[in-house]
């Protein structure tokens, strides 16, 4: 009987460190697929906020733009003199 429930321990006792090797394993994969996920999105996170501050860059100023009106208008006025 002792023989038969220190078996039955064992078996149990094997099968657990299957199953926590297993965990291991798939945490382990888990870690490495998020990681990789994790880095594409910060590198296209850091070339968008690339072409963010490029377009930034080119746009014109609030100065620039409330001229602009008036810069039309002249520009439209010369060619309905042509």
């Amino acid at each position: 009987m002792v023989d038969k429930t220190h078996k039955m321990l064992q078996i149990l006792v094997e099968g657990q460190a299957a199953i926590r090797g297993d965990i291991k394993k798939l945490d382990n994969k888990l870690t490495n697929r998020i990681n990789g996920v994790e880095e594409k999105l910060t590198e296209r996170i850091d070339k968008l906020g690339m072409q963010i501050a490029n377009l930034e860059d080119d746009s014109p100023t609030v100065e620039e733009f409330d001229t602009l009106e008036k810069r039309v208008i002249k520009v439209e006025q010369r060619l309905a003199t042509v």
